[in-house]
């Protein structure tokens, strides 16, 4: 299949049903999600993005949501790297259907946010997967795409455990 990317669209009541549904059945690799909360990462974000089928530019197959330094934006994962680096796209969330997955969407969606670093003269792409509850799967996944470990974190009261993860932008 071939696919594309698109901005989100924080105002399309339709659009954000159906990227809230692809978040929360992402849990626990990404944080549970609220419309307002969606909505205010969606204006927010540096990049945000869904992947599409051209033929079905409508139908969401997967998004992803970045920050910039800077942000204002409280996230124990983000104020980690904002502290080390100012020098950085940070992946907050990158979902994918379910029934999408293994279709080669995650590099799509990965392919449009090291575009959007180099944009900005930004030399890393940084993110977190869960260590704790684990997710072998994306940290299988980062690691093809040349993710390195540069730190680990306990967040969410110590609930959870994640690796923080760096690329540099090529």
């Amino acid at each position: 299949m071939t696919a594309v990317t698109r901005p989100l669209d924080p105002n399309d009541p339709s659009e954000l049903t159906a990227l809230l549904a692809l978040n929360n059945a992402a849990v626990p690799a990404v944080n549970h999600l609220d419309t307002h909360e969606l909505r205010t990462l969606v204006e927010t974000a540096h990049l945000a993005v869904a992947v599409v089928d051209p033929a079905d530019p409508e139908t969401i197959l997967g998004a992803v949501i970045t920050f910039a330094p800077g942000a204002a934006y409280a996230s124990e994962n983000y104020a980690w790297f904002s502290a080390r680096s100012h020098d950085f796209l940070y992946v907050d969330r990158i979902v994918v259907a379910e029934q999408a997955r293994s279709r080669g969407l995650g590099p799509v969606l990965y392919a449009a946010v090291f575009a959007a670093a180099r944009a900005a003269g930004l030399g890393t792409v940084t993110c977190e997967v869960n260590t704790d509850p684990p997710n072998p799967g994306s940290l299988a996944f980062h690691t093809r795409l040349g993710f390195e470990q540069v730190g680990a974190l306990s967040t969410k009261g110590g609930s959870v455990s994640v690796a923080l993860l760096e690329a540099p932008v090529h």
